[in-house]
């Protein structure tokens, strides 16, 4: 009889999560493994699964803020599907489905919960008492979750704080595996047709990143570094262009950050795009300046496609990016430091193939999907 995993997720837009959630559960033998897939709301995530023949079930009232009304009403829901299905194993993501999930499945019998802690909401910017909080119920998660899965050792170590909690978590890294890159002139002629038409965007460097519009992932330092870099330009074609990838609630307050320094022609957000993987090879140098972090796909996806990177020292990013060998780390919410490191860069062109050439390398060898299905699967049995 195959065994059923039931995977639990709040949201379901398209980031790191849902990304771990669609790639564990399209990647198990099917004739061993049941997957289905419980969404705190419906999205992009439901769609995509649809599209593979994966049952979804859709919660419709589970929202990432708290509302204890609602939340105590998603969990005694979650409580009933979890008798219903009787699943094997339910894995869970995400700080509130798995804090909720954890208690119903404890109170609905289930033998085996696995948590997966994708970072940690007390590493956000929040007033002391919030992360007092979020750190106690992250902590009761990982006390209620037979075992929790930390996707870096920083993860691990952040609430590793007793030797209980120690023994419960495993550490299994993010990997990926092929990704078909589009050439870079196609890439390139791809995203030129969602700019405006009249640029001339000849012989400049091409800076991007693929992010969520979040204040977590800390596009304005960026947007700042090129404004300083700017001001110590005197020709503007030698200012490389920033291309943003990707959709959320920070929009209109970027668009505003970017008219007021006049970079319209230098820094473009050009919304969500499907499989945006792809157009990696479009870019010269890729940035990932986050507040806070995990283990992010988007920066496994880049070095992949070989690219030099400059990213935050922050969560698992330096386990994946040797600072000066395969990629320049800054501090985060320091443009000063992306300033420099961008300027660095476009005056050593060898270095940036280097350092492209050797995160290739290490994505290749030690972030592989295989590897992180195959050590998720020895956990559900």
């Amino acid at each position: 009889m195959k065994k059923k995993i039931l995977y639990c997720i709040t949201k379901a837009n398209w980031g790191g999560a849902q990304r771990y959630v669609y790639d564990l559960a399209t990647s198990l033998p099917k004739d061993s493994y049941e997957p289905i897939v419980l969404l705190g709301s419906d999205g992009f995530l439901n769609q995509k699964l649809q599209s593979v023949n994966i049952r979804t079930i859709v919660l419709g009232d589970f929202f990432r803020d708290v509302n204890i009304l609602k939340d105590f009403s998603a969990l005694i829901k979650l409580i009933k599907i979890f008798k219903k299905e009787k699943p094997n194993v339910i894995h869970l993501n995400s700080s509130k489905m798995g804090f909720l999930g954890a208690l119903a499945g404890r109170l609905a019998g289930i033998k085996k919960i696995i948590f997966t802690g994708h970072g940690w909401a007390f590493n956000e910017d929040r007033s002391k008492w919030q992360k007092r909080i979020i750190c106690l119920l992250h902590l009761a998660t990982i006390a209620l979750a037979h075992k929790t899965i930390a996707v870096s050792l920083q993860t691990k170590k952040q609430v590793a704080g007793n030797a209980y909690l120690a023994k419960r978590i495993e550490i299994i890294k993010n990997g990926i595996g092929n990704i078909n890159f589009l050439e870079k002139q196609v890439a390139r002629n791809f995203i030129l047709g969602k700019l405006p038409a009249d640029l001339d965007l000849k012989d400049r460097l091409w800076l991007g990143t693929i992010s969520e519009l979040h204040k977590n992932k800390g596009l304005k330092y960026v947007i700042e570094a090129i404004h300083e870099l700017e001001t110590l330009t005197e020709d503007k074609s030698e200012l490389p262009i920033l291309i943003i990838i990707g959709e959320g609630e920070r929009r209109e307050k970027l668009q505003e950050r970017i008219n007021r320094y006049n970079l319209e022609d230098t820094v473009f957000l050009i919304g969500r795009i499907e499989e945006a993987e792809k157009y990696l090879k479009a870019f010269n140098i890729f940035t990932l300046t986050s507040i806070t972090e995990a283990l992010p796909y988007a920066l496994l996806e880049a070095g992949r496609a070989g690219l030099p990177i400059i990213a935050s020292a922050v969560g698992g990013i330096p386990e994946i990016i040797d600072d000066m060998t395969s990629g320049i780390l800054v501090r985060p919410k320091e443009p000063e430091e992306i300033k420099k490191a961008i300027d660095f860069l476009l005056k050593n062109p060898g270095k940036m193939v280097t350092f492209g050439q050797n995160i290739k390398e290490k994505i290749e060898s030690d972030f592989t999907k295989d590897e992180m299905v195959k050590k998720t699967i020895e956990l559900y049995n």
